[in-house]
């Protein structure tokens, strides 16, 4: 990461004599001005952002209310429910299917396609509900139930303060997806003011490659292949800088809760 951030803030000649090792020789900002040229990288932004709030915000909320359940030995029907669940995890409708269940659905081309299909991942329920049955004891419910407790208080008051750590890890998890998400808006969108970030910097990487066999001009082709490359670089860090910005803050919760799943899981 380091030599990538370096070869972003470097001279294109310099990228391409490899002289770029761990700082910037050269000091230049041509690829951060070709990415931010393009009128529609902050418009991708902006989806972007939004389908990364709005979906995380969905996914964690569905992923508790379902894990939670699952967590009480109490729930008839557990281990049924739980199976129903797993199933899913090996088996799926597979992409004509999901296509034409979208277009059904009303919600081809709008920004819910890019939230409801993955509103829940069946691994985070999974490794949330182990949080749940390892970290909060029975006798802390049954003691809540004395003193008039119902179950939403006692999920509201008690589940979720003590589930932090896990809420951190499947946060990020859901927030780090969401922002990469490529596939998704690929195939199920075509409005181009609806793409997310990651498809409109694919984008300009391809219109700024260039093809060696129809350049006449050596010294011009030398120099778009260096812009190709320094654009490569930057683009890298335009995508990515935003989500390494945020890992500090919940960090000491992610190792936590990694830490627990993987001990007691």
């Amino acid at each position: 990461m380091v030599f990538i951030l370096s070869a972003s803030f470097s001279s294109s000649d310099a990228v391409l004599a490899g002289k770029v090792v761990l700082w910037p020789v050269d000091l230049s900002l041509e690829g951060y001005i070709t990415v931010f040229e393009n009128p529609r990288v902050l418009l991708g932004y902006r989806n972007t952002i939004f389908y990364t709030a709005v979906g995380t915000v969905v996914n964690v909320f569905m992923t508790l209310i379902c894990a939670y359940p699952l967590a009480r030995k109490n729930l008839p029907h557990r281990s049924f429910f739980t199976f129903l669940f797993s199933f899913t995890m090996i088996f799926s409708g597979g992409m004509i299917p999901s296509y034409i269940l979208m277009r059904d659905l009303k919600i081809l081309n709008t920004v819910w396609v890019m939230i409801i299909p993955g509103a829940i991942s069946v691994y985070n329920m999974v490794v949330t509900r182990t949080f749940m049955q390892s970290t909060i004891p029975d006798e802390l419910l049954e003691a809540t139930q004395i003193d008039g407790c119902n179950d939403f208080l006692f999920f509201s008051k008690f589940v979720l303060p003590l589930s932090k750590a896990v809420i951190a890890v499947i946060t990020m998890q859901y927030a780090v997806g969401h922002w990469n998400s490529y596939f998704s808006a690929f195939i199920y969108l075509s409005k181009k003011e609806l793409y997310p970030l990651q498809i409109i910097l694919r984008e300009i990487l391809i219109q700024n490659q260039i093809d060696l066999s129809d350049v006449v001009d050596p010294e011009m082709a030398i120099a778009k292949q260096g812009l190709a490359e320094v654009l490569k670089y930057s683009l890298i860090v335009v995508a990515t800088a935003p989500i390494l910005c945020i890992y500090p803050f919940i960090q000491k919760y992610f190792i936590k809760g990694i830490m627990i799943g993987s001990l007691k899981g």
